[in-house]
């Protein structure tokens, strides 16, 4: 976590002596989001825009005109997410913000709001394939409370899938995360919409 005026947030990985840091995504970063994400970027094209655009404008979006989305917000200033580094290599990102700039949540018909508290939200991981089972998911999640805290949220939550018991999809299709990592990061289910799928909270 970068707060104004602060240094980057270290917390250890799985691996012994496995340092890991993060930062949010700024101007200055894009090339690293760049390079985690790759030529799909992340995974068909999405570049992490999936929540910010709806349907057609997504869909017509995929790939260029995305990724150039994405970098127009970083540009102007926006923190949309954060990377988590080894050394300096970025190995996962974590996308987080207030619950109202998510176009396509706001309108999801399954993952309407339980209430009228002001939440963050938790809507997308992105972790490098070489790092995957690491805990780097758990670890994002636990930094995307402190980043979202330092700029005043009070409730974070996530849209985790739950697939114990049951055939899980890929990993990069599983981009809201699982409730296991979320359950290690301290969030509690607070609804279940599908029996796949649970909103989590956990107060900044």
């Amino acid at each position: 976590m970068i707060a104004p005026g602060l240094g980057a947030l270290l917390i250890i990985g799985m691996a012994k002596n496995q340092p890991w840091t993060f930062h949010p995504l700024t101007a200055d970063r894009w090339s690293d989001f760049e390079a985690l994400f790759g030529e799909k970027g992340a995974c068909g094209g999405c570049w992490c825009m999936h929540w910010r655009l709806r349907g057609k404008a997504f869909d017509e979006g995929k790939g260029t005109k995305n990724k150039q989305a994405m970098k127009k917000l970083v540009t102007a200033g926006a923190e949309p997410g954060i990377l988590a580094y080894d050394s300096d290599r970025p190995i996962g990102w974590c996308a987080v913000a207030p619950r109202e700039n998510y176009a396509r949540l706001e309108n999801s018909r399954s993952l309407q709001p339980i209430d009228n508290t002001p939440v963050w939200s938790i809507v997308c991981f992105f972790v490098s394939k070489d790092y995957r089972g690491k805990g780097v998911t758990t670890a994002l999640a636990k930094e995307a409370v402190r980043f979202a805290k330092a700029r005043g949220a009070t409730m974070v939550e996530g849209y985790p899938y739950d697939y114990r018991g049951k055939a899980a999809l890929p990993p990069p299709f599983v981009y809201t995360g699982l409730i296991q990592a979320f359950e290690k990061a301290g969030f509690k289910e607070v609804a279940r919409p599908s029996k796949t799928r649970a909103i989590m909270r956990k107060k900044a």
